[in-house]
């Protein structure tokens, strides 16, 4: 293997075609993290990335394997392009299978909220939903509201919360539930409907 690697790309390609399993591992351990790093930073997508990389390198073993491979020392360039048009088709295939006729009976694009962006009635509903929880969490005992923001608006553990607190993780579990259940109460005792 130490041999192979000081051959250049064309020669292991050659090797490669004549049978050397070993002249193709000197290949890919020579691009595999160029290719796989140009593969992610378009994707973004690990897994996606994973998978094309597999492919690209499949492609150029059954390019190799068939006699189709001229040689013009620009291994790295010709792998690269290759993984360049798996992308591309991954994205046209994406696109295609996502695109939905306006002729089709079953698709109403005049009313799908999931296709246009919030009206004014949106926001203002949202607004008011955010202004009736701030006057709920407002009304709660000190202790539950504080473990509440805590909880929900700074995303701290409970094991956070409880040493902040200086208290148990179970009295902290406990003030969560019962700031709940007062929330609910609250909601349920001045008829506001906190869905949207």
């Amino acid at each position: 293997m130490q041999k192979l690697k000081m051959l250049t790309d064309d020669q292991l390609v050659a090797n490669y075609a004549k049978g050397s399993n070993e002249a193709f591992d000197a290949l890919l351990s020579r691009h595999q993290s160029r290719v796989f790093s140009y593969i992610l930073h378009i994707v973004k997508n690990r897994d996606l990335a994973d998978d094309i990389f597999q492919e690209t390198f499949v492609k150029a073993i059954m390019t190799i394997k068939q006699g189709r491979y001229t040689e013009n020392g620009k291994f790295s360039a010709w792998i690269t392009r290759i993984a360049h048009n798996l992308i591309i088709d991954y994205y046209r295939q994406e696109k295609s299978e996502n695109t939905v006729s306006a002729d089709d009976d079953d698709v109403n694009f005049l009313n799908r909220k999931d296709l246009c962006d919030d009206n004014i009635e949106d926001k203002i509903v949202v607004d008011q939903i955010h202004r009736d929880v701030k006057r709920i969490v407002d009304a709660l005992p000190d202790s539950q509201r504080e473990v509440l923001v805590m909880r929900y608006y700074r995303n701290m553990s409970f094991k956070e919360i409880a040493d902040a607190t200086n208290v148990s993780i179970n009295t902290a579990l406990g003030r969560m539930r019962y700031a709940i259940l007062n929330m609910r109460r609250i909601a349920e005792e001045n008829n506001i409907v906190l869905t949207f």
